[in-house]
């Protein structure tokens, strides 16, 4: 069920999204600066291109302070409107029965996306 979950999300967006992400990771990655936000970028292209059958955890390890500025900064940057792109995605797909699956995918994204630091996909 995984994997047809996952051939019709690539196929009625799901590519393009995860296409998008990474292409954002990579013109983040260009400045030194830019590079640890092109590797959440790219951590949420991942997910973007294979959701189901994949859980988002908290890392095990002491990720401390760093991480929680990093979150703060992201959430400013842009993580509160991608965000919230997901979220009003996930409602719109929730509407309808066959479209609950994906709409939990979206709300996966949503919590990465808000704040991605510390986070690991499994």
């Amino acid at each position: 069920m995984k994997t047809i979950g996952n051939i019709i999300w690539l196929i009625f967006g799901g590519l393009l999204t995860a296409v998008e992400y990474i292409l954002a990771s990579l013109v983040m990655m260009i400045t030194i600066i830019g590079i640890p936000f092109g590797l959440q970028t790219l951590k949420l292209g991942i997910l973007a291109l294979w959701p189901f059958g994949k859980t988002v955890t908290d890392s095990g390890g002491s990720s401390g302070c760093l991480c929680l500025l990093m979150n703060i900064i992201w959430i400013f940057i842009g993580g509160f409107w991608i965000c919230l792109t997901h979220f009003v995605f996930g409602l719109l797909l929730c509407i309808t029965i066959i479209g609950i699956p994906f709409g939990r995918q979206h709300f996966k994204m949503a919590a990465l996306a808000l704040t991605p630091f510390g986070k690991e996909i499994q």
